[in-house]
């Protein structure tokens, strides 16, 4: 299934639900094992949707019995989503990163994540751009009756 690319800054529901639709993995760079951050409520959501999450954090070895990569080059294979509960300056390293990294459909910047430099370095690579939106909050709006 082929998800189409919305105009520059523009996220239509239909374009979101099919990138949720598609996903399978979701890497998600700032997990933390602390059950009170947001980064894990989100992951603990996504994996009873049925999603694989990979968590990226600096510390741990697992967190939510899921095995933790220190960056996103370690973890082996396509990534559909890569989640970021990072400050927005540190969108521009993720960025190149997964530019250069290759395999990954979409990097998406949690609520107040946004970088338009992080956008540029995408633009023309085939990795879309999400930005300050909430994959849970989304994915509850999109598919929850």
């Amino acid at each position: 299934m082929e998800c189409p690319l919305p105009s520059r800054g523009i996220y239509p529901d239909s374009w979101l639900k099919e990138i949720l639709l598609c996903a399978k993995r979701i890497a998600i760079i700032g997990l933390s094992p602390d059950e009170d951050k947001d980064s894990h409520k989100v992951a603990r959501y996504l994996l009873e949707q049925g999603y694989e999450v990979i968590p990226i954090y600096p510390k741990e070895e697992t967190i939510l019995g899921q095995k933790v990569y220190r960056n996103l080059g370690e973890v082996h294979g396509f990534v559909d989503i890569v989640d970021v509960f990072r400050k927005s300056q540190a969108l521009t390293p993720i960025a190149i990163e997964a530019r250069e990294r290759g395999g990954i459909d979409v990097l998406w910047g949690q609520l107040g994540v946004q970088n338009q430099e992080a956008e540029q370095i995408l633009e023309h690579s085939g990795v879309r751009v999400v930005q300050n939106l909430c994959i849970k909050l989304e994915h509850q709006r999109l598919f929850s009756k």
